[in-house]
């Protein structure tokens, strides 16, 4: 196997490499601390791999991704979202049979224990969905003791799973001040989520399915992308050995982050915005090119994607169909279609690579759904969650994986003599 040198301090080492199964490379810094008292600086990660995984392969040059080697323009219109949980779980697509026993798994265990109820009646009205989702999500580890037993991984994970979407659609209904509504069992996993969130008790309502395939995309094309800030979250807060109601917790704090699981409710502000103006949306794709404006087109670019989200793709032939088939004419939509074509179409964007990424596509139609804005994030994490737990799982079961601990390069005070309070 090559092998890569470093030459420092008038001494030369030779660094291990690592090939993975697409042939990306990378060069093993992990005895160079010892060997050479030197270490790597790094911000952000950005060049760092922290682990090895077979998950989710990203190939941002040429617009890749695949879960388990599966193309997402394969499976985003043709599986169910349980299938793909499946998938990204155990490595493999179920059989009909596991697909069978996966359901029933997590319609089983969909239901909160009563007591959890009390919980939400402690919450503010005010309380955004994410705080309360994070801190339920972490207080189920007080209804399942051992959760950190590999006997009960698999149970717990489909916990997890199941209880999310309740945790969810309560939060939701404790915000606008409606009765909880509880899971029904005759309902798929993505139908039994839009009947909690909304149904009202002595009121028929029927699931729409143009909605139940909607979100069952939408959820499938979010529920993983390797080692972003929230997965390696999870990853990190698990290698301490912190259970996985904890570690699934920090993740879903992290993607609370307007930088991360936000970027969606801010492409809706903006379309606002450029509505509210009038909707002249030139007006801001010139803003956006003024590097002395402090204004920037959201949406637009992505940190991995050098090409065309692949996301992005179905979701812009997605978001066009649900409406339609709703009968919603979104003036929104046409801002966001109008800023497409120009940013496809103008230098300044083909030069830069910014395309349309993920986000710019998935407001609209969670809109259009009658999902609010403060909810955007909470969609993500239920989205991400086998991503999570599928992560947090490989971690356990790699023999190699230790606790994570960077290193840094101080950079503060050298050493400086203590003087008492009462000679300063």
């Amino acid at each position: 196997m090559a092998s890569a040198k470093l030459q420092f301090d008038g001494k030369e080492y030779e660094l291990p490499t690592v090939v993975g199964s697409e042939g990306e490379v990378g060069i093993d810094i992990s005895k160079l601390r010892a060997q050479s008292k030197g270490i790597t600086l790094d911000p952000g990660y950005g060049n760092t791999g922290s682990c090895t995984s077979g998950i989710t392969f990203i190939d941002g040059e040429k617009g890749i991704l695949r879960y388990r080697g599966y193309p997402i323009e394969a499976i985003a219109e043709e599986a169910t979202f349980s299938e793909i949980s499946y998938l990204l779980l155990n490595g493999d697509l179920p059989t009909a049979s596991e697909l069978e026993e996966f359901d029933e798994g997590l319609t089983y265990h969909s239901m909160l224990h009563e007591d959890m109820k009390k919980f939400f009646e402690g919450y503010p009205p005010t309380a955004h969905p994410m705080a309360i989702l994070s801190s339920m999500v972490a207080s189920l580890s007080s209804y399942y003791p051992g959760a950190n037993l590999e006997a009960n991984l698999d149970l717990n994970i489909t916990r997890l799973l199941a209880k999310a979407i309740t945790i969810a659609a309560f939060s939701y209904k404790k915000s606008i001040g409606q009765p909880f509504m509880y899971p029904r069992n005759d309902l798929s996993y993505t139908a039994r989520f839009l009947n909690m969130m909304f149904a009202v008790p002595a009121e028929p309502y029927e699931v729409n399915p143009v909605l139940e395939r909607a979100l069952n995309m939408l959820l499938i094309l979010h529920a993983d992308h390797e080692q972003n800030c929230s997965t390696s979250t999870v990853r990190m807060v698990g290698s301490s050995g912190a259970n996985i109601y904890a570690s699934i917790a920090a993740g879903i704090c992290a993607l609370w982050g307007p930088l991360h699981g936000g970027a969606n409710q801010k492409v809706i502000e903006m379309l606002r915005m450029i509505q509210d103006d009038g909707g002249g949306y030139q007006k801001f794709v010139d803003k956006a090119k003024d590097k002395d404006d402090n204004f920037r087109l959201m949406g637009f670019g992505h940190r991995v994607y050098k090409n065309f989200d692949p996301r992005a793709r179905i979701l812009k032939k997605a978001a066009d169909d649900v409406l339609e088939e709703l009968g919603i004419d979104d003036p929104l939509l046409e801002i966001a279609k109008n800023l497409e074509r120009v940013a496809l179409e103008d230098e300044y964007f083909v030069e830069r690579r910014l395309y349309p990424n993920v986000d710019f596509y998935s407001g609209i139609i969670y809109s259009a759904m009658g999902i609010p804005v403060n909810m955007f994030t909470v969609m993500f994490a239920l989205g991400r969650m086998p991503g999570w737990l599928a992560h947090w799982k490989e971690l356990r079961r790699d023999p190699s994986a230790r606790i994570n601990r960077p290193r840094q390069i101080y950079v503060g005070a050298t050493e400086r003599e203590f003087v008492p309070l009462a000679e300063r």
